[in-house]
């Protein structure tokens, strides 16, 4: 399933930073029940490429699972070899992009600039992912959609909150990564259902 598929179930990205395997799978099962459909572990979460594979082997059929904050070619593999079909970095690293691409996997890379941003497109991104978001404001998102291909999805990333995705939304954004205002070390499971449910729902009605 190609990545617009899944962005077109929920435009919800789950960045889950310092998750521990031990509790992966049933944060993973969580969150696709809240209806999150695309779900990355950083890199510098504790173990997170036995988090990836633990998710990845439980719930692969039923969403898009992959890696953040990927530096490296050697990491990419690293990635694909524990079952990741997702790279998201957080910046625009061409070799990375390639290596993403070479792999068969999905390429998401951060930038922050229109010159990034076209680096990456011709290093064959999948997508943009706009970070940091509390520095490109829905007005540069409408900038940018206006002259980026309308076939590349564009993620905003960064202190998102359910009260911002209308207005990006109605910029152009095609999803959002969510990070620590979804999922923290120590946030209780409820609680995250229920913040995973709020995202969920207000990127639906924005979606509308």
């Amino acid at each position: 399933m190609k990545l617009d598929n899944y962005l077109g179930q929920c435009g919800i990205i789950a960045i889950l930073r310092g998750i521990a395997p031990d509790e992966a799978v049933s944060m993973a099962q969580a969150l696709i029940q809240a209806g999150i459909r695309i779900i990355e572990v950083p890199l510098n979460s504790p173990n997170a490429l036995e988090s990836v594979r633990l998710i990845s082997d439980n719930v692969q059929d039923r969403a898009l699972i992959g890696a953040g904050t990927v530096l490296t070619s050697t990491e990419v593999e690293m990635v694909a070899a524990a079952g990741g079909r997702l790279i998201v970095s957080p910046n625009t690293n061409e070799a990375v992009i390639r290596s993403t691409r070479n792999a068969g996997l999905i390429s998401i890379p951060g930038a922050a600039t229109p010159t990034e941003v076209f680096a990456a497109i011709h290093a064959g991104a999948d997508a943009i992912k706009a970070f940091p978001a509390e520095m490109i404001s829905p007005a540069v998102i409408k900038a940018w959609r206006a002259v980026i291909p309308s076939a590349i999805p564009i993620l905003p990333v960064g202190g998102i909150t359910p009260e911002d995705i209308a207005a990006y939304k109605d910029s152009g954004a095609a999803g959002f990564g969510i990070g620590s205002a979804l999922y923290k070390p120590g946030k209780p499971l409820q609680d995250i259902k229920e913040s995973a449910v709020r995202f969920v729902q207000t990127d639906r009605r924005s979606s509308s």
